[in-house]
């Protein structure tokens, strides 16, 4: 599904990808956990088509993302720091505004199952400036399904979200999975990772240096292995 060989980024003379190597098959969810300036955001704008890597390679359910970065596009939904969301417009407004840019069918229909889905359908109308940040993040959420991606790239989306909009979240990343989509999110937070992701890869100086399976909400295994990589606690 996606084949990440030897993959550089370098910005400003700093080297911030340093060789990256991964694989991931159809239907993972993966978190992808570091410290701050790992390179973790980076590596995901780089899959995003946001950011052209300096060197190596990506190609994604066999396309190459240099050489078909249009088809890509059409491959996933993005979800990162900002909502991307237009404030003067409704929940409705904005995911029909989406919805169209993808060609989806019955586009209305579709964005009103969302609104309900991610527990917004009585502010359906309101303008999205006067929502909270777990209240655009839910409807950000939904932008970023409105065309059923086959890979969702997540970065940082449980930050800010109150105990219901996380539960949400998981939810509609866990149901994505049942569809096979691929799923990888950046995250600080262990505990939504050891819950809803099957396989964790830690990034450290650019590099990848843990990949393994998570399973069972195995959080003290996931607490542990981070330590040890990170910061050097057995």
């Amino acid at each position: 599904m996606i084949e990440i060989k030897k993959l550089v980024k370098q910005a400003d003379n700093k080297l911030i990808l340093k060789g990256i190597d991964l694989s991931i098959k159809q239907g993972e969810t993966v978190a992808i956990l570091g410290p701050n300036g790992a390179g973790k955001s980076t590596l995901l704008k780089v899959m995003a088509t946001l950011i052209k890597p300096t060197s190596g390679s990506v190609t994604i359910n066999g396309f190459d993302l240099k050489k078909d970065h249009f088809k890509v596009k059409k491959l996933f939904g993005y979800l990162p720091h900002s909502s991307l969301l237009y404030d003067q417009y409704t929940p409705l407004e904005n995911l029909v505004f989406f919805g169209d840019l993808y060609g989806v069918k019955d586009v209305e229909l579709r964005a009103r199952e969302l609104v309900k889905e991610v527990g917004l359908s009585f502010f359906i109308n309101e303008p999205v400036k006067n929502f909270s940040r777990g209240m655009i993040q839910r409807i950000a959420i939904a932008r970023a399904i409105i065309h059923d991606p086959k890979i969702l790239l997540l970065d940082e989306p449980h930050t800010g979200l109150d105990q219901g909009a996380i539960s949400i979240l998981n939810n509609v990343i866990l149901s994505m999975k049942e569809k096979g989509c691929t799923t990888l999110m950046v995250t600080h937070d262990f505990k939504q990772a050891a819950e809803i992701c099957d396989r964790i890869i830690i990034v450290k100086n650019g590099r990848v240096a843990e990949d393994f399976k998570v399973r069972n909400n195995q959080l003290d295994f996931v607490s542990k292995k981070y330590q040890l990589q990170v910061e050097g606690v057995s």
